[in-house]
């Protein structure tokens, strides 16, 4: 068990947590390397807040948060996740993950202690090509965490990066396709890639519109 998993914390935030005043809690290291992730200090770093320290600054929070996001990064590769979240629980607080998916394991651990609230889940790319796009070959992981996110009665989300060069309306429509077939019906946000930041391998600057009027309905698709 890592001594210090979390690289940094934000103090407060009305953004990631839906209908929550939260802090996020950024855990180091990461099971992808997605090109265009704009947190590589995060994935590539060492932790630098123990796990101590990050129920202290809780404690002196109480009364002003809601809740906890627990992002990265990759927070389910901490062994001590389902520890802390017991105690972040203990505090009072609501507990949102952020998860790639791809350590199903932790996952399912997470779920059966019921120490979640909240899951925002990461569907990188199709299969056909989630390992050029996440450096990760399985998918099969990722599609696992989906399958137990279906299974239990959990408010999570489905969430894509879009960047243009990487993935095409095709490839989204290919996963809206493959979630209304497994029985997802709840929102499916896309967000596109910040342009204008550090990244974590080289993306070419986008050359075509995304073509919204293409993607299929079948799902409740927002962007944010």
């Amino acid at each position: 068990m890592s001594t210090a998993p979390i690289y940094d914390i934000t103090p407060f935030t009305a953004l990631d947590y839906p209908e929550h005043l939260a802090a996020i809690f950024w855990f180091a290291g990461c099971n992808m390397r997605c090109s265009y992730c704009y947190n590589p200090d995060i994935v590539l770093g060492e932790g630098k807040i123990s796990h101590g320290q990050a129920l202290d600054f809780l404690k002196k929070r109480r009364g002003m948060l809601e809740g906890v996001v627990l992002s990265g990064g990759e927070a389910t590769l901490y062994s001590g996740l389902p520890e802390l979240c017991q105690e972040i629980r203990k505090l009072g607080y609501k507990i949102k993950l952020d998860t790639n998916g791809a350590n199903p394991t932790m996952l399912l651990r997470l779920l059966e202690k019921g120490v979640l609230d909240y899951v925002a889940l990461d569907y990188k790319a199709p299969k056909q090509k989630f390992q050029a796009i996440t450096k990760n070959k399985h998918f099969d992981h990722f599609s696992l965490s989906l399958s137990e996110l279906l299974q239990r009665d959990i408010a999570f989300e489905v969430r894509t990066t879009v960047c243009n060069e990487l993935l095409s309306v095709e490839d989204i429509n290919h996963v809206i396709n493959d979630l209304f077939r497994r029985g997802y019906r709840g929102k499916y946000y896309l967000q596109h890639y910040i342009e204008d930041t550090p990244h974590l391998g080289r993306i070419k600057k986008q050359k075509y519109q995304f073509e919204i009027d293409k993607l299929s309905n079948q799902l409740d698709v927002i962007w944010r």
